[in-house]
């Protein structure tokens, strides 16, 4: 599998290096107080693409960091549950049943 990991990543590479050599080439970007910034295409996209990727990697990190941390939380809960003595079980006694009070405790 470790394999078909580094192939991928091998053939993205090439991929991209082919790209890039077969697109070297400036674009004008018109920016404020008309500067114009010449960017060679290639690191243009790959900013672009760290632009949108980055907050999304950060983001979903967060969330993953969270949900860790819930979840380290809830197996100590549960170890202190499992680790505490068991409280035995009450006794089921008779139902005490109320006393009439018309009859005063006296018999009818």
């Amino acid at each position: 599998m470790q394999f078909l990991k580094i192939l991928f990543w091998f053939l993205l590479a090439f991929v991209a290096a082919l790209f890039t050599y077969g697109n070297w080439t400036g674009v004008q970007i018109n920016l404020w107080s008309g500067l114009i910034a010449d960017v060679n295409l290639p690191l243009l996209l790959l900013v672009t693409f760290l632009l949108g990727f980055l907050p999304t990697y950060l983001y979903l990190g967060t969330v993953r960091w969270r949900l860790r941390q819930r979840l380290a939380a809830c197996e100590r809960l549960l170890v202190d549950q499992r680790a505490a003595p068991a409280m035995p079980a009450p006794v089921a006694a008779e139902p005490v049943v109320p006393a009439d009070p018309t009859l005063d405790g006296r018999p009818a």
